[in-house]
Parts: C-alpha cells; sequence; structure tokens
C-alpha cells in the first residue's frame, strides 16, 4: 500500500534506510490530478528504480496567473488509489508550509533555456519550476527524477539546472502519452468544453503535417506561417508561438537540422495547450 508523507523529515528517514540498504530510488514530481501520462512515468520510474516516490504539489510559485492555480484540478484520494494501484511506495504531498516556510527567501533561476516561449509569455514560471524542483530534489533524496516530454522546455530547464548545479539526480525523460485521438494527455484536458475537446486533436495533426512538410524540404519561416494560419482557421485562438528549436538549448532554427523539434502554446476556449514534436 502507497504509504502517505508529508513532511521531508519523515521521508528523508524513510530514503536514508531505503539507501542504507543499497536501493536506488526514484521520484516522479507532479501537481497531481494524475492521468495515464503520469502513470507512465511511474511504470518508468518502477523499472528503473527499488523505491519510487510521488510528489504531489500544486506549486504557487510557478503560476504567474492566480485563476489558472485556483482552476487547477485537485483530487488527492483519486490520485492515491491511482498510485497504489501503479505500486508506488510513497505518496510525498507537502503543503505550502512545509515547502516554502516562512522566512523562505531563495529563488532559482536558469538563465537560456528559460528564456523563450513559455518564458516569454509566463514571466517567472521557469523560476517557479527550477526553485520547486530543487526543493523536491532535496526533500526526497532520489537518485532518479522521472518527467515527461509533452513539457520539453520544462525538461531542458531541469537537466541545464542538474548540470549547472551538481546535484546528484539523473534526469530521465519519458514520451509524451497521448489519447487515441493524437491530443498529448494533460490534466488541463479536463476543462475543454466537449465542443474544444473534439477539435483539441486537430493540433497534432497540424504538427505532422509541418513537420512532414519540413522534412521534405520547405521553407521554414513559410512552412510556420502557414500552419499558423491553418490553426487560425480550424477556430483554435491566439497562437503564443509556434516554432522549430534545437531539441537540447531551445536556439531558433531557419533550416532543420538534427534533434530539431516543433514546440507550439495556443489557446482553445479558456484552455491553454502545449505540445511539442520531434521534427
Amino acid at each position: 500500500m502507497t504509504l502517505v508523507i508529508r513532511n521531508s523529515a519523515e521521508l528523508q528517514d524513510k530514503v536514508a534506510a531505503w539507501k542504507r540498504s543499497g536501493m536506488l530510488v526514484g521520484v516522479v514530481p507532479t501537481m497531481g490530478a494524475l492521468h495515464d501520462g503520469h502513470l507512465s512515468l511511474v511504470k518508468a520510474a518502477r523499472a528503473q528504480s527499488d523505491r519510487v516516490i510521488v510528489t504531489i504539489f500544486v506549486n504557487p510559485m510557478q503560476f504567474n496567473n492566480t485563476d489558472d492555480l485556483s482552476k487547477y484540478p485537485r483530487d488527492e484520494a483519486r490520485d492515491l488509489a491511482l498510485l497504489d494501484e501503479a505500486g508506488v511506495d510513497v505518496l510525498f504531498a507537502p503543503d505550502v508550509a512545509e515547502v516554502y516556510p516562512d522566512g523562505f527567501s531563495t529563488t532559482v533561476s536558469v538563465s537560456g533555456v528559460s528564456a523563450p516561449m513559455e518564458g516569454e509569455h509566463r514571466p517567472g514560471h521557469f523560476d517557479g519550476v527550477a526553485t520547486v524542483v530543487a526543493k523536491l530534489f532535496g526533500m526526497t533524496q532520489a537518485g532518479r527524477a522521472f518527467f515527461g516530454e509533452k513539457d520539453w522546455q520544462q525538461l531542458q530547464v531541469v537537466r541545464r539546472m542538474v548540470r549547472d548545479l551538481n546535484l546528484p539526480v539523473t534526469v530521465i525523460g519519458c514520451p509524451t502519452i497521448r489519447e487515441a485521438d493524437g491530443l498529448a494527455m494533460s490534466s488541463r484536458n479536463v476543462r475543454l468544453s466537449h465542443e474544444d475537446r473534439s477539435m483539441a486533436p486537430l493540433l497534432h495533426q497540424v504538427l505532422q503535417e509541418l513537420a512532414a512538410s519540413l522534412r521534405a524540404g520547405a521553407d521554414v519561416g513559410v512552412a510556420l506561417a502557414s500552419a499558423r494560419a491553418e490553426l487560425a482557421a480550424k477556430g483554435f485562438g491566439t497562437v503564443e508561438y509556434l516554432d522549430l528549436r534545437a531539441g537540447d538549448s531551445l536556439a531558433p532554427l531557419a533550416q532543420l537540422e538534427d534533434n530539431a523539434r516543433l514546440l507550439v502554446a495556443l489557446w482553445l476556449g479558456n484552455v491553454r495547450l502545449i505540445d511539442n514534436i520531434p521534427v
């Protein structure tokens, strides 16, 4: 049965005992509202670790929109049942005061990979991500951490932070899990209206068509502009970005290169969707 721990000192005692027995500890950081994408990370962690911790913490520091924070779905009882079924050893679910106690005054900021795209449209977001992930790595003392590739830019920010700060954790990216119709799984998908949910898979379809066009030799600028126009014609809202970027550095690309990636963020109704695919 999955043990629920809310205190970091208690968790560290548990992890220390595991490590004394020679066990490798994996962690899957989440904000809850779990879906099959999260559970795929748990499965990867189970396969590559002796003990698995899943963290659930809706991090106020990474929300630059208080309305988005208040609407973020929360259902710990359901999440715990899923984790128990998946064989997770510990659910670490601290409250805000445990993570950010009185007097907390440190922020982790990762320059470079955090600046474009999400960094441009969500100021301060990645400072919040980097800070809470650094905290969770310290609180859990895990040796491996599992993140989904759907949040590709976040994955690169975490990897850069770990390298730059010499943190003793291996960051493992896991493939995006999609619904049968191609929509990338996300906790925010439950907020889509019935009509918008039926339209949402067209985003992945447009990305696939764009990638095929680029592989066939299309001009990058022309192809991106055409895809933006197609998304607007299909009824999507504001496209915040649709970029071709280098997979690791996230530098913009004017022509197709190895490890290139298409990344997009746009609005559908009142829900912001993000996605990415390799090209």
